[in-house]
């Protein structure tokens, strides 16, 4: 499957593979932060807002990733058991419905965004990191490769003559 990949299919792995450090990153600040506050009485203003700050972009990269492997929700009770041109159905139905979504995300969050952005917004605490000014136009990002990442999946799956089995597309 790995030499199946198509250049969609890497980007949002490379993307995936480098944000999955942002967990490591978390665990190491706040191993600092308890050190800090119980063995030297010196608790820190930033390590909780980063920590948030990465773990929601770690959040929403985990659903592109997620998107790429084809680990998202499937009913497949009923998926399985249908014939291919039913399933192919059901595919196009769902890409519509995240490329629906990811539409109004993107038109609807872009005024917010984009002020949020460009006025650098900040957080407002005492170490007032510019979360809302990253977090809100990466939101529009993700859900956007999101979908593109669901159209290659809706692509790569109707030039296959049977439908991807969770086994099949698992293999790194």
């Amino acid at each position: 499957m790995a030499d199946d990949r198509t250049v969609i299919d890497r980007i949002s792995l490379a993307i995936s593979r480098v944000t999955m450090f942002l967990v490591a990153v978390i665990v190491a600040i706040i191993a600092y932060e308890v050190v800090m506050r119980y063995f030297f009485q010196r608790p820190t203003l930033w390590v909780n807002e980063l920590s948030l700050w990465l773990g929601g972009m770690s959040y929403l990269f985990a659903g592109l990733y997620a998107m790429e492997r084809r680990a998202h929700i499937r009913i497949t009770a009923l998926y399985d058991h249908v014939p291919r041109n039913l399933q192919r159905v059901f595919d196009i139905i769902a890409t519509l419905c995240i490329v629906v979504f990811a539409a109004g995300v993107a038109i609807g969050g872009w005024t917010s965004a984009w002020r949020s952005f460009s006025t650098w917004e900040l957080y407002g605490t005492a170490w007032n990191p510019p979360i809302p000014a990253t977090m809100k136009p990466l939101v529009i990002i993700v859900t956007v490769l999101v979908a593109i990442q669901a159209i290659n999946n809706l692509i790569v799956d109707f030039k296959k003559s049977e439908a991807p089995h969770d086994d099949d597309l698992l293999v790194d």
